[in-house]
């Protein structure tokens, strides 16, 4: 795990490196395992195992007596110390923007005298966290450290939100799950001045008033291929890393070769590295990875490097079936000599739930968590950097609530062929035919409702969501159900009437804030994407490969950038992020695709979930046998593990609300038995996080 913190004070300076507001007088506080990028009065720390490279500073030459200014940049950044030290100037004089537009992922600190700032990123996968602290505000990537620096305890609300209404950001506020720490929103940047805090957005917000002018579809394509083609180029002009010195080498291994017994050891293969699922999002990334032009050195101006081959990992599960098309389209894109194809074949030590017992304590809870290990094996055959196309189904994809922005714009012809492939999804029966004029309604019915009217009313339904009839939504529901400010979360059915309670009274509150309303289909597309970010980021620490790094382009800043031009026209048709992607590569080109190229394979995962499920019963009961969200007043246990042994039988229950809650369960329960604290030094604080190891008790839940 790799963070950074920093902090801004009133006071001028603290006589000491690290040393605190009024815990002056020589005793300091500091991150441990840190290194410090620079001191006093305005301390900055990278903390964890951070590469040379991927730490750069920048300081600008400013007269004897004038405020110090310069940057740092932690992450990968394609940008040259050239364009590093424009941005830097571009955001003295107030232009935020130039430090989030290089193509990586990346965190931008800036110093201008006492003057911080520290730019957020659009997706949400590399957010910033701040606190008040010692006279001033102490800010950090991740909230855990925060949380320790003022021994905080567990926020039980944040958690009934998180749970109830978790693509919902009015109920989530800007909250953490740690009381006191807070999180800025994505597309914005904190600010702070000698200890004060403002938090100020830096990306244009679409009017309600005025149609957004609408980009050609060729050049929003082509702006997505660009973004694509140098987020991938980032990578692969960065220095490469051997993976750190492991055990040695136990030798052969009956039915392991050299890539399995390294695997087993948890070491990555030096090099870069791609998923290669046969889908669209994955095999792009490949394809590009393997076959950009124009990087210098190599063959034919072809490949990652001179010789050196992309390898490409694909992941077998054997204990479910129906994937055999996807798995033979990606052997037929692994045929390209530019590929070194591996096949990680898996059985039930890879499903759903598996090894439950162990992993690492992450920073907040996540519903990745019952998939850490499943994705550890896969993994650990991928490379020293290693692409992952997660993040392009929200990235490309339309939000059904995009609906209600097409009619608002006045676009309805543009309705005709989603809804009929809503109609076609239904398969052929009488309810079909009513498809198209219940989307249509529903989709009017948001479009001509206020965001202060859409609060109230999904304030108002939620205290009813736990009686909700069991069952699983069919696409026209589950689209139906989308067009709206808000909807409750699949694990909304079994929180308690209390926990749901204090979730409507966040609506409500929200509803009678001032807020930026923006146009309800941008809105859902943007809190849906920032979920996913937040969820990547989690599995990313759940499951760690030493050495390794993942690189997911779709959540850089640039590609989101170039997916929000792309026309709400072209977003909503059948089968656009396949289309898009299909010309992204032909740009590029790559033309040779497989048949089916694209196809869908959600059910193959539903179906893995409900096999781990069925598999894992005795310890997810064991698990839900005197669960701490019970204590904490969320959820009634014996009403889970009910739904546990209902959904193993079969029963239609979402499988993704019983993975959200038992990923709770499981974080609370790492959280509240982990030894140690994320400072030293003689002022560092006493307690850690969830000071004693308690979970406030259900009258916390009330205040």
């Amino acid at each position: 795990m790799r963070w950074l913190v920093g902090w801004s004070s009133i006071a001028a300076s603290f006589g000491t490196v690290g040393a605190v507001g009024h815990h002056g007088e020589g005793r300091t506080v500091h991150p441990v395992g840190s290194q410090l990028l620079w001191g006093d009065p305005d301390p900055l720390w990278a903390v964890g195992d951070w590469r040379p490279d991927e730490i750069r500073i920048i300081t600008v030459a400013t007269p004897e007596g004038a405020p110090t200014t310069r940057l740092a940049v932690l992450g990968c950044c394609g940008a040259t110390d050239e364009q590093l030290r424009v941005g830097l100037l571009a955001a003295r004089g107030g232009a935020l923007r130039h430090l989030t537009a290089w193509p990586g992922s990346y965190t931008a600190v800036v110093q201008i005298g006492r003057r911080i700032t520290v730019a957020g990123d659009l997706a949400g996968a590399r957010p910033v966290f701040h606190t008040p602290w010692a006279n001033g505000t102490a800010y950090a990537t991740a909230a855990l450290p925060l949380a320790d620096l003022i021994e905080a305890q567990l926020d039980i609300g944040h958690l009934a939100a998180l749970l109830a209404c978790p693509e919902t950001p009015e109920a989530l506020g800007d909250g953490t799950p740690y009381a006191g720490v807070k999180r800025i929103p994505p597309g914005h940047a904190l600010i702070l001045r000698e200890g004060s805090r403002e938090i100020t957005g830096y990306e244009a917000v679409a009017s309600l008033a005025v149609a957004a002018a609408q980009t050609d579809p060729v050049s929003a394509v082509e702006g997505v291929r660009d973004a694509l083609v140098e987020a991938v180029r980032a990578r692969l002009t960065a220095p490469r890393h051997a993976p750190e010195t492991l055990p040695p080498d136990p030798g052969p291994v009956p039915g392991m070769g050299p890539a399995e017994r390294r695997a087993a050891r948890g070491a990555p293969v030096p090099g870069i590295g791609a998923d290669l699922s046969g889908g669209s999002a994955s095999a792009t990334l490949a394809l590009l990875a393997s076959g950009l032009p124009g990087l210098p050195g190599t063959v034919l101006g072809h490949g990652t490097g001179a010789g050196e081959r992309l390898l490409a990992v694909t992941f077998n599960d054997l204990s479910t079936q129906g994937r055999e098309d996807e798995l033979e389209r990606a052997r037929i894109i692994a045929a390209n000599p530019r590929l070194h194809h591996v096949v990680v074949a898996a059985g039930e030590e890879a499903l759903p739930y598996a090894s439950l017992e162990s992993g690492p304590l992450t920073d907040e809870p996540a519903p990745s968590l019952v998939v850490a290990e499943r994705h550890r094996r896969r993994l650990a055959a991928g490379s020293a950097d290693h692409f992952v196309g997660h993040g392009a189904r929200q990235v490309l994809d339309a939000h059904p609530a995009r609906l209600a922005d097409l009619l608002m714009d006045r676009r309805r012809r543009h309705l005709l062929r989603p809804v009929a492939a809503l109609a076609r999804a239904e398969g052929p029966s009488a309810r079909s035919l009513f498809v198209p004029l219940a989307v249509y309604r529903a989709a009017r019915r948001l479009a001509r409702t206020s965001y202060r009217t859409g609060l109230e009313a999904a304030a108002s339904l939620l205290p009813d969501a736990n009686r909700a009839a069991p069952g699983l939504d069919t696409p026209a529901d589950a689209s139906l159900a989308s067009l709206a400010w808000s909807r409750p979360g699949p694990a909304a059915r079994w929180l308690t009437g209390e926990a749901l309670a204090v979730v409507s009274v966040r609506l409500q509150e929200a509803a009678i804030r001032p807020a930026s309303v923006q146009r309800p289909g941008e809105a859902r597309a943007r809190a849906a994407l920032a979920r996913h970010a937040a969820d990547q980021r989690i599995l990313e620490q759940a499951a760690e490969i030493r050495s390794q790094r993942l690189h997911a382009p779709f959540l850089d800043n640039q590609v989101v950038r170039a997916a929000r031009a792309l026309p709400e026209s072209l977003r909503v048709q059948p089968g656009a992020r396949a289309a898009i992607l299909r010309r992204v590569l032909a740009g590029a080109g790559i033309h040779d695709l497989p048949p089916g190229w694209g196809a869908p394979s959600q059910a193959t995962s539903t179906a893995a979930g409900r096999i781990g499920l069925r598999t894992a019963l005795p310890e997810l009961i064991a698990l839900f046998d005197a669960p701490l969200l019970a204590d904490a007043g969320l959820i009634e246990a014996r009403v889970v593990r009910k739904a546990l042994r209902a959904a193993s039988e079969g029963e239609p229950l979402p499988l993704d609300g019983l993975a959200e809650l038992a990923s709770t369960e499981l974080w609370l329960r790492r959280l509240v038995t982990r030894r140690g604290t994320c400072w030293t030094g003689t002022a560092a604080p006493r307690q850690r996080a969830v000071a004693g190891g308690v979970v406030p008790a259900r009258r916390t839940l009330q205040s």
